[in-house]
């Protein structure tokens, strides 16, 4: 019987070298190869060899990492994420780095080391990294001060082609401008990519940094400006100076100034000197970071039809294609069937302010829908996007799988309904957000035709239905378009192949959302979840992840009735939910005593926590608290910390915001817990851990340490 059970294994164990590595490298589910890897030391040593990626969570600074045996090597690891290591947003290499081998829990064992001696304690951390992983080409990391990547760049300087920085603490004062980034530049010649879209600093940093080393600039194809925090962007000459410098760029993200208020404000000129110094762009995308209090305060951009027709003319291969804006592109329609036959191969649009994109007058496409091309086509604050123009979108764009509209007061549920039936056969992902007349019940009866075929969904958590003007009130009416019949009978469309003809009643049969897979709900503060399953979501058995955004002010609601909650506990009809983001971060409220008849913030976590405990399938959680801006207060508060207490299927849990250290403990008695840490990604995180909570770093560690130091009986699996 013995000699049976063990059988298969020692089949699998009889396998050349070269199959076995080929059956590891075939699992990228990372607790699957940790299975596979606990089972003998040839799978041991066969996952190592096979690891691809790996992102470390532990603190590298410890005398259990660096004494590793050399057998501890990941030849094959070209992907190595040190921007979560432990403490999260500390130093990783800097005169603030731990001792290695100090107690974590005793600050008097910090040594005063002089600056020599921090430098080589630095470059033995670096040497350690290098070493056990010797292949590294993408790598992400934390950087509070240029320390990080003096140390760590030279170590992969014949690898590295692609690095992320990340730092959410606010710029050090004293730093040059490019100090941050000149480490790196010069030291890794064959970089290609370079992150910064989480990388708080200032836009007068990249242009001097790009200067210095003009070789590393030029070898650039991918440069990612995002700037975590950023209030304001690039101006023209700015720009200009970066796509100067990178001229073999294919893919540049970059907030920039558009508002014509400005000096040096990106316009017409700034697009086609961009279009000339980066001829072989294929993924651009500018946004403005900002925007207007209103949309009555939007003026006209600097940017016009004809200097698009100019841009587009110039980037024959653009594929990817974001102007998000916040002042409006007048008359947009013409550079857009300029877009579509100077640049054929493009297939993701993002347009934010565009006006004039689709007017649907007669029978024939125009404006947008002429991109035949589009797989995804994304719409913001359009003010004369109408129903007809959906529906003329829909027979033009005939391969889309992503459409996503924000702010387009005048598209009402038939729009959508008419969409939704022409890209029946291609459409897999929907966002409605910010419509005025589209509330959750309607938006989700008209997406009925798609409801079997659908795999993610945004929307707007709007209850209150707004009435609805007749056609002929609409902005830019749809005469001309009554082709399509509002009438709840048949309906024709032309997809690529063939026609096709569905009929509504047909469509409005599907009960289920047999498809949808991902879901994400915008709630305004105070607002209730709990009519979201009455408004047509009642059957969702494959729905494994949601995202739950709440924004307002606090301060401003009615106090909830005595015993109300937010509804969580109505989520725990989708029996296959694993994850879940609850975003509380851009709800205000009071952090401290709050006025009579108000409630402060932990009173606000248990209204909206309330009920989590019902989710019984839920493995991991990201949680932002709410805060109060006056005083940058973002704290797990003690109801919060006890509901989260009860959820005892729980695997991960990720806090984007601080607690106390004490209140910590309650997470030890969680059974299932293997994976918790604090994360202040939000600028400006705070500088200092003793201004708003007692949450050290030391208190980091010495909690890990505890949650680890569990005994491996009390984790079923």
């Amino acid at each position: 019987m013995a000699e049976a059970a063990a059988g298969p294994a020692s089949a699998l164990l009889d396998l050349p070298e070269p199959l076995l590595l080929l059956i590891l490298g075939a699992l990228h589910d990372p607790r699957s190869r940790h299975r596979a890897s606990m089972a003998c030391r040839r799978l041991l040593a066969a996952e190592r060899a096979t690891r691809a990626a790996m992102a470390l969570r532990g603190d590298p600074r410890t005398a259990d990492f660096l004494l590793l045996p050399p057998a501890f090597c990941f030849p094959a690891l070209e992907r190595l994420d040190l921007s979560l290591a432990s403490p999260w947003g500390h130093p990783l290499l800097s005169s603030a780095s731990r001792v290695a081998g100090a107690p974590a829990s005793s600050s008097s064992n910090h040594l005063a080391l002089r600056p020599e001696e921090i430098a080589e304690r630095n470059a033995y951390v670096a040497a350690r990294l290098a070493a056990y992983f010797p292949a590294v080409a993408r790598l992400a990391v934390y950087c509070r001060d240029p320390s990080t990547l003096t140390s760590l760049a030279p170590c992969w300087r014949a690898t590295l082609r692609a690095v992320k920085l990340v730092r959410w603490h606010q710029r050090p004062l004293d730093l040059p401008g490019g100090a941050d980034l000149e480490p790196l530049l010069g030291a890794c010649p064959q970089l290609a990519a370079l992150d910064l879209s989480e990388f708080y600093c200032w836009t007068e940093d990249v242009v001097p940094a790009l200067d210095a080393h003009p070789a590393a600039a030029a070898r650039l194809t991918d440069l990612d400006l995002g700037l975590a925090g950023a209030s304001n962007g690039f101006h023209a000459a700015e720009l200009a100076a970066i796509a100067a410098a990178c001229p073999g760029l294919r893919r540049l993200v970059a907030p920039c100034v558009f508002n014509p208020r400005y000096v040096d404000h990106v316009g017409d000129d700034a697009l086609r000197s961009l279009a000339a110094s980066c001829p072989r762009l294929t993924v651009l995308r500018l946004s403005e970071p900002f925007e207007p209090a209103s949309t009555s305060q939007r003026e006209q951009a600097g940017i016009t039809a004809v200097g698009l027709v100019d841009f587009f003319a110039a980037l024959p291969g653009l594929e990817d294609l974001m102007l998000d804006l916040q002042h409006n592109v007048l008359e947009a329609a013409p550079a857009m069937e300029v877009l579509a036959r100077r640049c054929p191969r493009i297939k993701v649009l993002t347009l934010g302010c565009f006006q004039g994109l689709c007017k649907a007058a007669w029978l024939h496409l125009d404006g947008v829908a002429v991109c035949g091309g589009l797989e995804s086509l994304c719409i913001k604050n359009c003010e004369d996007l109408t129903d007809a123009s959906l529906g003329t979108i829909g027979r033009g764009c005939g391969r889309l799988a992503k459409f996503a509209i924000q702010g387009c007061d005048h598209v009402t549920s038939d729009g959508i309904r008419r969409l939704a039936v022409v890209l029946r056969p291609t459409l897999k992902e929907v966002s409605v957000l910010h419509c005025r007349f589209l509330h959750t019940a309607a938006c989700l009866a008209a997406l009925n035709p798609i409801r079997d075929r659908i795999e993610s969904l945004e929307i707007n958590c709007d209850w209150e239905e707004v009435e609805q003007p007749s056609s002929s009130c609409m902005a830019n009416g749809t005469t001309g378009s009554d082709h399509e019949d509002d009438e709840p009978s048949e309906m024709a469309y032309q997809s690529a192949p063939k026609k096709c003809r569905f009929s509504y009643l047909e469509m409005d049969n599907y009960e289920s959302w047999e498809m949808l897979r991902s879901l994400s709900l915008w709630c305004p503060a105070g607002q209730l979840l709990s009519p979201l399953i009455s408004a047509g979501l009642d059957s969702c058995p494959v729905l494994e992840k949601i995202s739950i955004k709440v924004e307002g002010d606090l301060r401003t609601c009615p106090r909830p009735f005595h015993g109300s909650a937010f509804g969580l506990s109505d989520l725990g009809a989708f029996q296959a939910l694993a994850k879940m983001k609850l975003d509380l971060s851009e709800a205000v409220g009071y952090a401290l005593t709050a006025p009579t008849g108000h409630m402060d913030l932990s009173q606000w976590e248990r209204f909206y926590l309330s009920g989590i405990e019902s989710l019984l399938s839920l493995y991991e959680l990201d949680y932002w608290p709410p805060q109060d801006k006056d005083v940058n207060h973002r704290s797990l508060s003690l109801p919060a910390v006890a509901l989260f207490q009860h959820s005892i299927g729980l695997r991960k849990l990720f806090i984007h915001g601080t607690t106390h250290e004490h209140f910590m403990s309650f997470f030890q008695k969680m059974p299932n817990l293997r994976d918790v840490q604090l994360r202040e990604d939000y600028y400006p995180a705070p500088e200092n851990d003793m201004m708003i909570t007692e949450m050290r770093a030391e208190s980091c560690l010495r909690f890990e340490q505890q949650l680890n130091n569990r005994q491996f009986r009390q984790i079923p699996d």
